[in-house]
């Protein structure tokens, strides 16, 4: 599947266009500095993008999960709904639905799946991660459907996420920083942190904010507490 707009741009909201349409200018370094390996290398996975509007106000959210602590990989860490693209899967699109039905509860057909973003490599647990950007026309309540797997989901608004005050930067592995984000509940930051940045910047929405603001990981997490967040 060619990454690109799924649909056309002029039917979508007025708020999603720019991302729909900034979806064919994008390359695999725009959302991550990790480089993809050779062909064969990696499984293949989806994450799900789902963008709401807020019914009463109209402000533009996204879903953001906590996967539990106790998980063998990326415990605690926040995330998009996504997983491993199975056999039964008609490709990235269908494995982003499924695992959002799966994880947190998203039905399938409130959604419409209007762009695909190129694919980035998670070292970590050696997945070759398709983006799926879509748009919640219906949004519906949402939880943990498996506690052992997530512990918490909340729709995150873009303007708490572009917000200067809730902005940082991570230190990673190899001397590579990451994007990070305070939310309440959630410390938002490497994979996730970077698609996040990069959907700020490609829907018009981000704000100039310290980028030398760099904190090692657990003072980012006790910033969140500070604030009344807790791990």
């Amino acid at each position: 599947m060619t990454p690109g707009p799924l649909v056309d741009p002029g039917t979508v909201p007025c708020w999603l266009a720019p991302l729909v349409c900034g979806a064919a200018q994008l390359s695999a370094t725009d959302l991550s500095r990790v480089p993809l390996p050779p062909a064969g290398i990696g499984r293949r996975a989806a994450v799900l993008l789902l963008l709401g509007a807020d019914e009463a106000t109209g402000e533009p959210d996204v879903l953001l999960q906590r996967r539990s602590a106790g998980l063998s990989s990326h415990a605690g860490q926040v995330s998009f709904p996504g997983g491993a693209v199975d056999e039964g899967d008609d490709g990235p699109v269908a494995a982003a639905l499924r695992e959002a039905a799966e994880e947190v509860g998203v039905h399938p057909g409130d959604v419409r799946p209007v762009a695909l973003l190129p694919e980035v490599y998670v070292p970590p647990s050696n997945f070759r991660v398709a983006p799926v950007i879509a748009h919640w026309e219906r949004p519906g309540p949402v939880s943990p459907v498996d506690p052992a797997e997530t512990a918490a989901v909340a729709r995150v608004p873009l303007s708490m996420l572009a917000d200067p005050a809730n902005r940082l930067t991570v230190p990673g592995r190899e001397d590579w920083a990451f994007p990070a984000f305070l939310v309440p509940g959630m410390l938002v930051w490497g994979f996730t942190g970077g698609l996040v940045h990069a959907v700020l910047r490609m829907g018009g929405w981000e704000r100039p904010w310290d980028a030398e603001r760099v904190e090692d990981l657990d003072t980012a997490w006790r910033l969140t507490e500070e604030t009344g967040v807790s791990r």
